[in-house]
């Protein structure tokens, strides 16, 4: 049984194969593997991704390295014209996007929407390319005698993009309008799993008349993303997905002389002490534990409660959970949906198994839910874990799921160090209304997004996307001003003039 929506006929059309695009048409892929695209909800086909070959990566790359000597030559504000008419095109096809997403990654539709609204907030950042691009450029007059030294920034070639299954249309805008604005030309490998968010962004940038080659599409799995990471023609790329891949990323490509931004996994803890006001609190904790069935690295999934606080929050956090709907995300009634494959549902199940076994105690389990409408859906109940100490697995390792884990720290003292005792350093939220309390926390937390009373604390697209310890390898990092520096290279000129 289908949902609601579908019933109605108002699901968005999908293609059967998907294609490839390159040199400003679409292309199908010339390897002989192919993978089905499944509805997470229902188990429905929607569609078949062949992935690509070397050959088919050769030529996407081909096509950007042969556009990108007259697309450098664009004046920046010429270039951002076409991020304006982009930003219209999407927020006109917002629907359709969404309700795809919604589709093939199994998230509610309402947090699709989001993410496609936060993929266009970078359209419109980077939109602003032509001022970002000053930092650090301009003139000194008479360095020496007679002479003139100036820096100027200038784009490198061809980038690439590796984006993972959880926000297919977000994550993509993170990269591309800001290569394309700044002069590079653009590769775009989404993840095999969720591949029609990005058809339908590319359909979108080719209806505003981007140039030929300036921005393409290859599908594929781990052989594509190797064949990119070792394109001599490849200058950078930038990766998104679990810590070992970003790893395997940075190394690669970096032993190839590229530039690299990967971004790895997390493990976030969320805080709240005796002064935070738990109305406001709790909704937020639950929101960023359980919205986009957990499958996102900004999941605050430890939540700690420090001293007196800890039994009325979770009193509040339990009734909140309870109170979740799960189904189908086309759904507008949802609030968590499915996971992404019955392999990714099978792994959380394991680790919350584990976490028993190592002394945790089951407050909620959704393990065993059953939608009574798509029995082939990959549904994982919100589930809730007590008693979850530092040292085990859970607390150190990430989930990627509907589970919530309640701990207890003596003080803030107890709750920081657990929060630093993980490898890695994406996120952490403090729930508090003592100013000092917060100030502590923002000093002494090793992870690369802080939020105060905010449950998820995505940065907006003028600030870099943080992350630190085993969250992030490379230099610079995704949005904003990170990306100005990472597509471009400053070039100093100096000058004398003797008549």
């Amino acid at each position: 049984m289908t949902s609601r929506q579908e019933e109605a006929g108002d699901a968005p059309a999908v293609p059967d194969s998907v294609s490839n695009y390159a040199d400003g048409a679409w292309v199908d892929a010339t390897a002989e593997t192919s993978l089905p695209v499944t509805n997470p909800a229902t188990g429905e086909t929607l569609a078949t991704v062949t992935l690509s070959a070397d050959r088919d990566v050769d030529a996407a790359v081909d096509a950007a390295s042969e556009a990108f000597e007259s697309w450098r030559r664009v004046p920046p504000v010429d270039r951002v014209q076409y991020l304006f008419d982009l930003k219209q095109e999407l927020e006109n096809r917002q629907e359709d996007i969404a309700r795809t997403l919604s589709r093939e990654h199994g998230k509610t539709v309402t947090e699709a929407r989001g993410e496609v609204r936060r993929g266009i907030e970078n359209v419109e950042v980077a939109a602003g390319i032509p001022n970002m691009m000053r930092e650090g450029s301009g003139t000194v007059e008479d360095v020496a005698a007679g002479m003139d030294e100036t820096a100027v920034r200038q784009p490198l070639g061809v980038f690439a993009a590796i984006t993972p299954f959880n926000f297919p249309a977000m994550i993509p805008l993170w990269f591309l309008p800001y290569a394309v604005a700044t002069g590079n030309t653009f590769v775009l490998k989404p993840s095999e799993r969720v591949p029609l968010s990005s058809q339908l962004i590319v359909e979108a940038i080719e209806a505003v008349g981007l140039p030929d080659g300036v921005v393409n599409l290859v599908n594929g799995a781990a052989d594509t993303v190797n064949a990119i990471l070792e394109h001599p023609d490849v200058e950078g790329v930038s990766f998104v997905g679990s810590t070992p891949v970003a790893k395997h990323v940075y190394e690669t490509a970096a032993r190839h002389g590229k530039r690299v931004q990967a971004q790895g996994g997390a493990k976030n803890y969320v805080v709240v002490t005796p002064s935070a006001i738990l109305d406001d609190a709790v909704p937020n904790i639950v929101g960023s534990v359980y919205g986009n069935a957990g499958e996102r690295c900004l999941a605050n999934d430890v939540v700690v409660g420090v001293g007196d606080v800890y039994d009325d929050l979770r009193e509040e956090v339990v009734s909140n959970t309870e109170e979740l709907v799960v189904g189908n995300g086309l759904d507008e009634d949802t609030d968590v949906g499915p996971l992404v494959t019955e392999d990714a549902r099978e792994s959380v199940v394991a680790m919350v198994d584990e976490a028993l076994e190592e002394g945790a105690d089951l407050v909620l389990d959704g393990r065993d839910f059953d939608h009574p409408d798509h029995d082939d859906g990959n549904f994982l109940g919100p589930t809730i874990l007590e008693g979850v100490t530092a040292d085990m697995a859970i607390a150190q390792e990430e989930i990627f799921g509907p589970v919530l884990c309640l701990a207890r720290a003596d003080d803030l003292d107890d709750a920081v160090e657990m929060v630093n005792s993980t490898r890695y350093g994406n996120a952490s939220s403090i729930f508090t209304e003592r100013g000092s309390e917060a100030r502590k926390y923002k000093y002494e937390v090793d992870a690369g997004n802080v939020g105060v009373n905010v449950g998820v604390c995505a940065p907006m697209g003028f600030f870099h996307f943080g992350g630190r310890k085993d969250s992030f390898f490379g230099d610079t990092h995704a949005q904003g001003e990170d990306a100005v520096q990472f597509y471009t290279e400053k070039k100093v000129v100096m000058e004398r003039w003797y008549s």
